[in-house]
């Protein structure tokens, strides 16, 4: 009896030995990383490349006019200053852009 279960956990280790050794270095890469390498630097950066250069091109073309100034209640309320300059402009302000409570600097 002894010498069956020995004879079984024998064969069984192997199995498992050779299979875990087997699944350790057969996997390996194959190449495949130079596959994707590849695709990197011929297929995604000259995408990346267009996508930039046709959004540069579309804005260039474009004319962008100011949407005129409507005072509506809702929009720029300044419930508290803004602890920087005179308190109503924004962080980030641009003036030929963002409009105060009062309407475009440009205006006045």
């Amino acid at each position: 009896m002894t010498s069956i279960l020995r004879r079984a956990a024998i064969s069984f280790l192997k199995t498992n030995a050779r299979a875990s050794s087997h699944a350790a270095t057969a996997g390996g890469h194959g190449g495949g990383y130079i596959l994707w390498k590849r695709m990197s630097f011929f297929v995604a950066f000259p995408a990346i490349a267009l996508g930039m250069l046709n959004a540069y091109l579309a804005h260039q073309e474009e004319h962008h006019e100011r949407p005129p100034f409507v005072p509506y209640e809702y929009m720029r309320i300044r419930t508290k200053r803004f602890p920087w300059g005179d308190g109503q402009k924004s962080l980030f302000h641009n003036p030929h852009v963002n409009a105060l409570p009062s309407g475009y600097e440009d205006d006045h």
